[in-house]
């Protein structure tokens, strides 16, 4: 129980150093010589999705960190062709190679590119096109916004002579209306194929580097946080009042509240530097992505231990113990892979991601848990009938209910999920992208509320653990001492509770060992 103080103590010096800290506001994406690939009759390179908020109508005076500007920033950006490309042209040449840098709203993506006669869209006009659309053949096609016909825009940037490099002119581009943001850069010169770019764009909403869709999510950590900090000062105070009574559960449970509060924190100060540098440090990043998946790891396995009645119907769980630690340890690698290939040096509202390979066995190993545990929930709760606990049971019944209604809202949300997904193919959506993820936070620490009440350390925490004889509710142990006040009642009584505990300890060990064979 030390480490949830320990950890509750670091989360107020955190946050009070949080709230004295200035925030900052914008989005680096960093580009090293990044190639650039064939779409069509195009090449191109996608510099960077995101959510952007429109600049605030009062944003005026000199740039500052929280101004209430929103912009797209152009910094360094230099292009490089192959030396043979280079050579095709003289050095008196004055432009010999467009590419052309084109932002554009979502709702916006018709407008740029276009079709001759209903054949293959082409990116760039071709002679046909530019009989049919006016465009100007070897440049990208535009067709203005119906909002503002100042969109798409498009920023052009000339090679010059026979030089292997280019360097686009520094520009910023205010952002005046919400919405999700792309950013590509292209060349319809078929001589400029192996073309690469480095350099960076910044990408500034009116109050931080977050991209859009992460930036509320900075915010639900913080009260996430905040939740796991009260519940672990309730936790704490009735585990220092009844420390002589507590249970070897209650101290696993202390442990995931603390690695709840723990990583909640962590993945705050995670995106409050985001937000405050516009980059997100592998080894930062890396570092909360494993706090987490220890988190949900250590979660799992002490529902799966908890279903077993380790504690409260068996003293060990023998021989399933290494089978319950390798699945301990092969969860958390999937965990782990998966989270660092969704978080690790994302930035982009849209290239998060998973790929399908890391997704899969996460929700095979995910629904096997589940089959495990419903499992040993069905068999801990033959044994507490047979024993007739029911102090024990009815504690069981309760948290299988509570099991059972977290299972149908993960598979509710998981169905919402792949809908919201599936009609929302550009991110049109981002607003309220953040609710996907937060979702599972929430039921995370619902269910843990729940066991925290369920085994809430009191005086009486003995009545839930394991014991050798049968007989040992309150129930039965009252009936027994009403019937000794009648003498030869009484010791019938006795009796008759000594046989029924030696068949339900013989039941009991016969169960466990074969129930270790089925598992």
């Amino acid at each position: 129980m030390d480490l949830v103080a320990a950890a509750a103590a670091a989360v107020l010096v955190l946050l009070a150093v949080a709230a004295a800290v200035p925030r900052t506001a914008a989005s680096i994406h960093a580009y090293d010589l990044e190639p650039f690939r064939e779409v069509g009759n195009s090449v191109l390179l996608s510099g960077g999705s995101e959510g952007i908020v429109a600049s605030e109508p009062d944003a005026r005076g000199p740039f500052r960190i929280e101004d209430g500007r929103a912009y797209i920033k152009f910094d360094n950006i230099t292009f490089w062709r192959s030396r043979e490309s280079a050579e095709q042209h003289s050095n008196m040449e004055h432009s010999t190679g467009l590419i052309q840098a084109i932002i554009f709203e979502a709702s916006d993506r018709d407008n740029i590119g276009g079709s001759a006669y209903g054949g293959q869209r082409s990116i760039c006009c071709t002679p046909d096109l530019a009989k049919l659309e006016g465009c100007k053949q070897g440049e990208v096609i535009r067709r203005p916004s119906s909002v503002d016909p100042n969109w798409p825009v498009i920023l052009s940037t000339h090679f010059r002579a026979d030089y292997i490099f280019t360097k686009m002119e520094p520009n910023q581009v205010n952002i005046t209306k919400t919405g999700m943001y792309n950013l590509f850069f292209i060349s319809c010169d078929p001589k400029l194929r192996g073309l690469t770019m480095s350099g960076k764009t910044i990408w500034k909403n009116p109050d931080g580097y977050l991209p859009g869709r992460m930036a509320p999510l900075m915010k639900f950590y913080f009260f996430m946080s905040m939740a796991y900090l009260a519940l672990s000062f309730i936790w704490f105070a009735q585990y220092i009042r009844f420390w002589r009574d507590i249970l070897p559960l209650q101290n696993c449970i202390s442990l995931v509240i603390a690695l709840g509060l723990f990583e909640m924190t962590l993945w705050y100060f995670e995106y409050l530097n985001f937000n405050d540098t516009g980059v997100r440090p592998i080894g930062i990043t890396t570092w909360v992505v494993t706090v987490g998946a220890v988190r949900k790891t250590v979660s799992r396995l002490l529902i799966l231990t908890v279903s077993m009645g380790y504690g409260v119907v068996r003293p060990t769980l023998g021989g399933l113990t290494s089978k319950v630690l390798l699945l301990g340890v092969t969860y958390f690698l999937a965990s782990e892979l998966l989270s660092i290939t969704e978080n690790v040096g994302t930035i982009n509202d849209i290239s998060g991601k998973a790929k399908l390979l890391l997704v899969l066995p996460d929700a095979f190993l995910d629904a096997f848990l589940i089959l495990w545990i419903f499992t040993s929930l069905s068999r801990t709760l033959e044994k507490l009938q047979a024993r007739r606990s029911s102090v024990k049971l009815d504690i069981y019944r309760k948290f299988t209910n509570a099991l059972a209604v977290a299972v149908i809202a993960s598979v509710s949300w998981i169905g919402y999920e792949v809908y919201f997904k599936a009609t929302d193919p550009f991110s049109e959506r981002w607003q309220s992208a953040w609710i996907i993820t937060a979702f599972w936070d929430i039921l995370s620490l619902v269910l843990l509320c729940v066991m925290c009440y369920l085994w809430a350390p009191s005086q009486s925490s003995q009545r839930y653990a394991y014991s050798g004889e049968a007989g040992d509710d309150d129930e039965e142990a009252q009936s027994l001492t009403k019937g000794t006040s009648d003498g030869n009642i009484g010791l019938v009584k006795l009796d008759k509770k000594e046989r029924n505990a030696d068949h339900a300890d013989a039941f009991s060990l016969e169960d466990e060992a074969e129930e270790d064979k089925l598992e």
